[in-house]
């Protein structure tokens, strides 16, 4: 994305005089998120936000981040952004204070991650063509390899690169605890990783880390169980190491998130394995809780049940709603029969199937009023699309003096741009 820098505020107003600045980091955390999505709707109304928008608030940014930076400094370990999650990269500034560096899944969120973030560039994919790892080692400081195929063909290109770069392969401990299959890395028949039997009869001159992915929105409970599997089939190679890459889906800063126990998983693993530098790579915990996609109604219409057409799209703008599934909360309202009014909310698009939930509010919805879904920074902006033609949502940014600055907005060019 294109991000306009220096773009205008929305609206000014006198200084001191926003009420939706939270203050203090311990603040955020009092009520954290429910306090952020609240300020971003307020604001939204209050400063007349032109819709579909994502609105995310930065100082719920610095907020995860010093949580994230936390576990850094009392382990040692290093915390990448993965940006599969959220490459919102006008924000990137405020979290490089806070991380080692990103995680990429191919060559173009490699080459996003040095061009705007710096630190370190860790890059993993099921598969690479030649010129991607050509491209690769002239920006990345780790490449992860998903297969010994893939370690064969490309070893020589890696260990004798100008650049030095440190090779790794994925392992699949065929163990996870994923809450939907889709999204269970260790599914029988999964594509990702070598499992033990392969690593022992592979060749892996020239391997120097280990990378598993396992986990997805989890707590440090679940990560533990996976450590133990881990560490009973690969703790010889692991000796053979030098890095230790335990990937993402560590839902670090949500408030349940035991954050101490974490901490002792890293340490114990460096206790055992001296010589391993530690990595992970979350990305729903740098984004989540810090932003909402803001909506209007556009139309109302009766069905057995009254049904309310937004400006958005669950299958285009948070596909994770319908893939996943699961019915994202909404600003002020309740499940449907426990207020006053339900809605079902519907989209603008012609899949029949492109609605966002049913929900009740103490108030009957009119034409133009603003809906707002919480918690839309992840998975979202990376997965837009433009299906039907369907307006993609601009991304603004709630400053810490309460006003709304418009990063990006995007038009018919954008939508064309795709198509040849």
């Amino acid at each position: 994305m294109n991000f306009q820098h220096n773009a205008p505020l929305v609206r000014q107003s006198a200084p001191g005089t926003s009420s939706h600045s939270l203050g203090r980091l311990s603040d955020i955390d009092a009520d954290f998120p429910a306090n952020i999505f609240s300020a971003l709707a307020k604001a939204a109304k209050a400063q007349n936000l032109s819709t579909p928008c994502y609105l995310m608030h930065h100082q719920a940014f610095h907020r995860n981040g010093s949580l994230l930076k936390r576990v850094q400094d009392e382990t040692g370990a290093n915390v990448l952004l993965a940006q599969k999650a959220f490459s919102c990269y006008n924000l990137y500034p405020t979290l490089r204070n806070y991380l080692a560096g990103t995680a990429a899944s191919g060559l173009h969120e490699a080459r996003l991650g040095a061009e705007e973030f710096g630190g370190e560039v860790h890059v993993f994919s099921p598969a690479y063509k030649e010129e991607e790892v050509r491209q690769l080692l002239e920006i990345s400081d780790h490449i992860v390899f998903n297969s010994l195929s893939q370690w064969e063909r490309y070893r020589e290109m890696v260990l004798l690169s100008p650049r030095r770069v440190s090779p790794g392969l994925r392992i699949n401990p065929e163990y996870a605890e994923s809450v939907a299959e889709i999204y269970n890395p260790c599914a029988k028949g999964s594509r990702f990783g070598v499992t033990l039997d392969q690593l022992e009869t592979g060749d892996l001159l020239g391997i120097e880390g280990l990378h598993f992915h396992t986990l997805c929105e989890q707590g440090s409970d679940a990560l533990e169980r996976v450590m133990e599997v881990v560490v009973e089939k690969f703790d010889d190679q692991l000796r053979r190491m030098k890095w230790l890459n335990m990937g993402g889906g560590h839902l670090i800063t949500n408030p349940s998130y035991d954050i101490d126990r974490l901490i002792r998983i890293i340490k114990d693993t460096h206790a055992r394995y001296p010589r391993l530098e530690i990595y992970l790579e979350p990305g729903e915990a740098i984004s989540a809780g810090t932003g909402v996609l803001v909506s209007e109604v556009i139309d109302i219409v009766h069905n057995g049940m009254q049904i309310a057409i937004l400006d958005v799209s669950a299958t285009a703008h948070m596909p994770d709603v319908l893939e996943m599934p699961y019915r994202p909360d909404v600003e002020g309202a309740s499940e449907p029969g426990q207020k006053a009014y339900t809605y079902r909310l519907g989209a603008p698009t012609c899949l029949s199937g492109d609605v966002i939930g049913d929900y009740s509010f103490d108030q009957p919805l009119a034409v133009g009023d603003q809906v707002v879904l919480n918690d839309m920074s992840h998975y979202t902006m990376v997965k837009n699309t433009t299906f039907n033609g369907v307006q993609l949502p601009s991304i603004a940014i709630l400053q810490e003096d309460g006003e709304i600055e418009m990063i990006r907005s995007f038009g018919y060019d954008d939508y064309k741009g795709r198509l040849a």
